[in-house]
C-alpha cells in the first residue's frame, strides 16, 4: 500500500511531464491601413517655410526628435527638422492649413519646457548644405565656361543675390 501512494504521484507528474507538449504555432495578424490615416500632400497647395529657435531641449534622440515628429505630424506640414545642436526648427508648411502661431503651439504643447522664439519666414533654409549649393548654382549662372581667375572677378560682379559678399 506504501509503494502504492508513491507510485501514483509519480506517475501522475510523469504523465503531465510528457503528455503536456506546447507546439503553440504563432499566430500570423494581417493589419489592414485605412487610406484616411496615410497623410497625403495637396499638390495645389501654397507651401511656406518656417526657422525658429527651441529652448530648453537637453537631448538629440529624446526632445529633438519627439518635437520633430510632433510638428512633422501636423495636417499640412510636408516636412519638419529639428536640429539639436543648433536649437534650430525647420519646417515647411501650407499656409492655408497651419499658422507660426500653430507651430509655436504644438511645440509647448510638447512640454512645458520647451519655448520657441526668433520665429521667422524663410525663402530658404539656413544650413550650410544650402549655401554650398547656392553657390555652385551661382557660379554656374554667373561665370560659366570662363577660367580660374575671370571665375574670381565674374563672382564680385555677380548681381544674384547668392553671390553677394556677407556683411
Amino acid at each position: 500500500m506504501k509503494t502504492l501512494k508513491n507510485i501514483i504521484p509519480l506517475v501522475l507528474v510523469l504523465t503531465l511531464t510528457f503528455s503536456c507538449k506546447d507546439k503553440s504555432v504563432p499566430e500570423v495578424k494581417t493589419i489592414a491601413i485605412e487610406s484616411d490615416n496615410i497623410k497625403t500632400l495637396d499638390p495645389n497647395a501654397t507651401y511656406a517655410k518656417a526657422e525658429f529657435t527651441i529652448e530648453g531641449m537637453t537631448c538629440a534622440m529624446g526632445c529633438a526628435k519627439t518635437i520633430e515628429k510632433k510638428i512633422a505630424g501636423m495636417e499640412g506640414v510636408k516636412s519638419s527638422v529639428v536640429d539639436f545642436d543648433k536649437k534650430l526648427a525647420m519646417v515647411e508648411y501650407d499656409n492655408a492649413k497651419v499658422t507660426p502661431a500653430s507651430l509655436v503651439e504644438t511645440v509647448s504643447n510638447v512640454a512645458d519646457v520647451y519655448k520657441v522664439t526668433n520665429m521667422k519666414t524663410v525663402e530658404a533654409f539656413s544650413t550650410n548644405d544650402a549655401k554650398k549649393q547656392c553657390d555652385a548654382n551661382c557660379e554656374k549662372a554667373c561665370c560659366k565656361n570662363k577660367t580660374e581667375a575671370e571665375k574670381m572677378a565674374c563672382a564680385e560682379d555677380c548681381t544674384k543675390a547668392c553671390c553677394a559678399k556677407e556683411a
